[in-house]
């Protein structure tokens, strides 16, 4: 690798940069395998000896230390240009959909996103102070499921109010809400998760249609203040699913 390849490589590491180019990078041959069957546009890849052969530009071991943003540096590494999809005006009235209103934790992030396509999931709305979908931790967080979900950024909290105006429902969780095992659902609405300390921000709050809880058991024990994020997301999703395979 020439020197200029290994700083433009490492200066996608940051958020700047990344826009500006609007490419991203991923590691490790399980992922960098998926994005080259995908319809994603590989602009370069790096990769050991024997990985990737004839589709990589060989790269020593001490290449792809510089270059990886791994503590321990992968066997491949590639450029990949960021896919655009476009974002609608409101959430759709036909499924389910996420929101994050200020998830700024890249390993938060990036399980969310690997939960949304576990759970079938097509859409994730984020404020614009969420972490960034291509930092280098995010984008190893997802598992490839980077590749399925589309990540949209924009002014959250007036997405809500347009998509409640609709008679969408926008669902959120909230000490204050209905115990989300009794509660009712319905197959579609977005549902929002909030910030890793201050949770729903009050402007969202506000466009929530339906609050719910995640109870602790029992109802009155003292234990943890609150569930992480991505712990939380994934317990509201599996139980919007739970209901409706249940019909």
């Amino acid at each position: 690798m020439t020197k200029a390849e290994i700083q433009f490589v490492r200066s996608l590491a940051d958020k700047r940069a990344r826009s500006e180019t609007g490419l991203f990078t991923a590691e490790g041959s399980k992922l960098v395998g998926e994005i080259l069957s995908s319809s994603l546009k590989v602009r370069s890849l790096y990769a050991l000896d024997g990985v990737f052969d004839g589709r990589a530009e060989r790269a020593t071991p001490r290449e792809m230390e510089r270059i990886s943003s791994l503590k321990t540096a992968s066997d491949s590494l590639a450029v990949v240009a960021q896919p655009r999809y476009r974002t609608p005006d409101v959430a759709p009235a036909d499924r389910l959909a996420l929101a994050l209103d200020g998830v700024r934790n890249p390993g938060n992030m990036g399980t969310i996103v690997r939960l949304a396509d576990w759970f079938g999931i097509d859409d994730i709305f984020c404020s614009e102070d969420s972490a960034d979908l291509y930092n280098p931790k995010v984008v190893q967080a997802t598992m490839g499921a980077i590749l399925r979900v589309r990540v949209h950024y924009l002014p959250l909290a007036d997405f809500l109010a347009r998509t409640a105006a609709q008679g969408i429902p926008v669902y959120g969780t909230a000490l204050d809400g209905d115990d989300i095992y009794d509660a009712p659902l319905d197959r579609a609405g977005v549902i929002v998760m909030g910030n890793e300390g201050r949770g729903i921000s009050a402007e969202c709050a506000s466009t929530l249609t339906r609050r719910l809880l995640i109870p602790s058991y029992p109802a009155d024990r003292r234990g943890s203040e609150s569930l992480n994020v991505a712990m939380a997301a994934g317990i509201v999703c599996a139980e919007f699913r739970r209901r409706a395979a249940r019909g």
